[in-house]
């Protein structure tokens, strides 16, 4: 299964898919919306303990409705939520939606990660900023977006370093399918080993595309001391986290398949953070299906399909964290800082 990255390396280079972006610097926060062109069928993994999230509920094989017009990462907490409303209101104007009567009804999940407490001034009044935010960044949707400090990462925070927007992508052959992550890193958890610059996500690093650096090795510290300094900043930075994502290809996918997809997706976050999905992280993926690509059920082709959609999203980690670049007032370095 040979994997070479798409033209973009981000999630765009799957038809179909454009992302737009809105960051608002005085608050350190923004939105970052994957707006679909076509209806796209969707599934959805929650796998932390901390969610907060929009129609996850609908995106169950069982339920209704089939595909999505969009899907939208924001930070904010709940606040962040209004931000999908505001990418909705972008997309009715488009006269896109599910049809009910003689309305379209925009079917946009979400979910959010918690950057309230990362050193931007959210005094912002009696209204929350993330409904117009959402609407920004849906009239930006474009192929090609800014990663690291930007939209949904914009203030987001790692175990010691600042945390980030990443995307990448990956092309299979035979058949010829793509598939592209895009991560919002805003984890309790560390995306490097100890207090080195190599990456948990390094076996899986393309053209050094986060640094080059290779695995840690040999490692610096043992899983016991790691994990007494997570129970401390569990303690310190409680529900002060969460990595929320898409995985998205042009095969064709059921909307079980895609839950099975993003389940995979998941195990890319493992292969990138460590610790992952603890109880005061919100981790949540959806995945995403334009169905450009007839792959006739071939388990062996989802199979390939799942290793990529869970190399992807470590890649998409690592290349977050790695573009993060300093600003004034922030509390954590960027990792361009480590030495």
């Amino acid at each position: 299964m040979p994997i070479e990255p798409g033209p973009r390396n981000l999630i765009t280079d799957v038809p179909d898919l454009r992302v737009g972006q809105a960051t608002h610097a005085r608050i350190k926060s923004g939105v970052t919306a994957v707006i679909c062109d076509v209806p796209t069928t969707a599934g959805v993994q929650v796998l932390g303990g901390a969610p907060g999230t929009r129609e996850t509920d609908l995106l169950e094989p069982h339920n209704t409705v089939q595909t999505v017009d969009a899907v939208v990462l924001a930070g904010g907490s709940a606040f962040g939520l209004d931000a999908a409303a505001g990418v909705q209101d972008w997309l009715a104007e488009q006269g896109r939606g599910f049809p009910v009567g003689a309305h379209r009804v925009p079917i946009v999940p979400a979910a959010i990660l918690f950057d309230l407490i990362n050193g931007g001034d959210k005094d912002w009044g009696d209204k929350s900023p993330y409904r117009a935010l959402g609407a920004l960044a849906a009239q930006a949707a474009d192929d090609h977006f800014s990663i690291g400090s930007h939209g949904a990462g914009a203030g987001a925070t790692t175990a010691g370093l600042k945390g980030g927007l990443g995307s990448a992508s990956a092309m299979l052959d035979d058949p010829q399918i793509t598939v592209g992550a895009l991560v919002a890193v805003n984890c309790l958890g560390s995306v490097t080993v100890g207090d080195t610059r190599h990456f948990w996500a390094a076996p899986f690093e393309i053209d050094g595309e986060f640094g080059g650096l290779g695995p840690a090795h040999p490692l610096p510290v043992n899983a016991t001391e790691i994990a007494v300094k997570f129970r401390q900043m569990a303690s310190d930075r409680a529900l002060a986290n969460t990595t929320i994502g898409v995985i998205a290809t042009d095969a064709r996918l059921t909307k079980a398949q895609c839950k099975r997809l993003a389940i995979a997706a998941h195990d890319g976050l493992a292969r990138a953070i460590w610790p992952a999905h603890t109880p005061f992280d919100g981790d949540c993926i959806f995945a995403l299906s334009t169905n450009r690509i007839d792959v006739e059920d071939d388990q062996d082709v989802f199979i390939d399909l799942c290793a990529a959609a869970a190399s992807a999203m470590a890649r998409a980690v690592a290349r977050g964290v790695y573009a993060a670049h300093e600003e004034p007032s922030d509390l954590m370095p960027p990792w361009s800082a480590r030495r």
